[in-house]
Formats: C-alpha cells, structure tokens, sequence
C-alpha cells in the first residue's frame, strides 16, 4: 500500500451472525485518507457508518479485507497492540462527552497521559496548555456539572489533543449542543485542521457534513459516495 495515505481500507468487511443470519455491516469498503484531511462519513442509523468509526479507531477489527494505519496492518495486531494505537495514535471526541463528572477539566483532559507513564507536573502542564487553547484558561478547575455542553465538548476535544494523535475522531460532535455552542465546536475543528490535524467527523447531520473538505457517504455498509463538501473553504 501507498505510503502517500495515513488511512487505507482495502476491501473491508464486517459481518454479524444473528442466528441462521448473517448480517454485514461493512461490505466491501475501500477508503484511503491522506495526513492533514478534514473529512465526514455520513449516513443514518444503521448505514454502517458507526462501525466504520469503530474501526478506523481500532476499537473494532474488519471480517475481512486490510485496514493499514500509518504503515501497520491493523487487522494482523493483538488487542494489546490496538490499545497502543488508540492511545497514541488517536484522539476520540464522542456526543455525550465523555468525561469523569467528579473530576476537574484538568484532570479529565490529562487522563490519557496517566496510561503513557506521563508524569504529574507534565501531565498538568499538557493538559493546562490545551485548556487555554480551547478557549477554557479560566476553567481548569471545574467540574463538568458546572460547565455547559459547549464547555464540557471543549474539554473533551482537549482531551483528545493531548497525546498529540495523528488523527481526532470525533462521533456526532455537535449532536447534544444547541446551534451557538455547535458552530463554535465547527470553529474549533477548523482551526485544528488549519494546523494540519487529521480530522474525521462521524455524522447523520447533513449540514455539518458539507461543512467539512470531504464527505464520504454510507448506506447499508457500503460507501455510496465520496466527494467534496460544497461549503467548504479554500
């Protein structure tokens, strides 16, 4: 495979087997992404496009076909090979957040570098640094029951960030804030690909997705289409 692309899926398949049935919720996927794209994969419930999320991230493992991460077959690693690429590798960003509630914005984005052996001072200075750059500085301190969900999405986008991975995977980012709070998410995700970050938005929002380079669309486990987003900027 080229080493042109971070991403190459070859002919990816996931099946399921619900009884005498099998069911195949990947069918056939070939999709390569190069370093520094700002991309969608769009489709409705039950398109695929979750598992397709869950396997760019390593959280899953194709049936069939090749899926190559930065030069490494990730269908051939053991799960303790794909917890490693996942927390070094990836940054995830989900619709619920995902945070600790009984821990600080500090402490919730400094938590993945507990797993890489960061020590604590570097670990809050990381994690402090981040916060400043998402625009929270002034939060460090509070808990997510006293920030808002734009807030709290902030956090988790830092938190993303701060094993400095080579690719944000963010699933619905913006599904639980209202329109202020999600356009100033969008704004963020801009500016982190104008830095050159590799970002891939998981969607059913049509909106969000022509906001985007590159819009690659799923229907019963297969890429429909594969195009650029009509909104986005030069």
């Amino acid at each position: 495979m080229s080493n042109k692309f971070l991403v190459e899926l070859s002919n990816i398949g996931k099946h399921y087997s619900n009884g005498d049935t099998e069911i195949r919720a990947l069918d056939g996927v070939d999709l390569s992404i190069e370093k520094g794209e700002f991309l969608s994969i769009l489709g409705p419930s039950g398109s695929g496009k979750s598992t397709l999320m869950n396997m760019l991230g390593c959280l899953d493992k194709p049936t069939e076909g090749e899926y190559q991460l930065d030069g490494k077959n990730v269908a051939a690693l053991s799960a303790n090979d794909l917890a490693g690429i996942r927390n070094q590798k990836i940054g995830f960003v989900f619709q619920s957040f995902n945070l600790l509630e009984y821990a600080s914005a500090l402490d919730n984005v400094a938590l993945p570098l507990v797993y890489l052996g960061i020590k604590a001072k570097e670990r809050r200075k990381r994690a402090a640094a981040l916060l400043e750059q998402v625009g929270l500085g002034d939060r460090l301190d509070h808990k997510p029951n006293q920030l808002s969900g734009g807030q709290k999405q902030r956090v988790a986008i830092a938190r993303a960030l701060v094993n400095d991975p080579q690719i944000i995977l963010a699933d619905e980012p913006t599904g639980a804030l209202d329109s202020k709070s999600g356009a100033e998410i969008e704004a963020l995700f801009n500016q982190l690909h104008a830095e050159g970050r590799t970002l891939i938005i998981v969607t059913h929002d049509n909106s969000l997705a022509e906001r985007t380079k590159r819009i690659v669309t799923i229907k019963d486990g297969k890429v429909l289409s594969d195009r650029q987003g009509q909104h986005c900027s030069t």
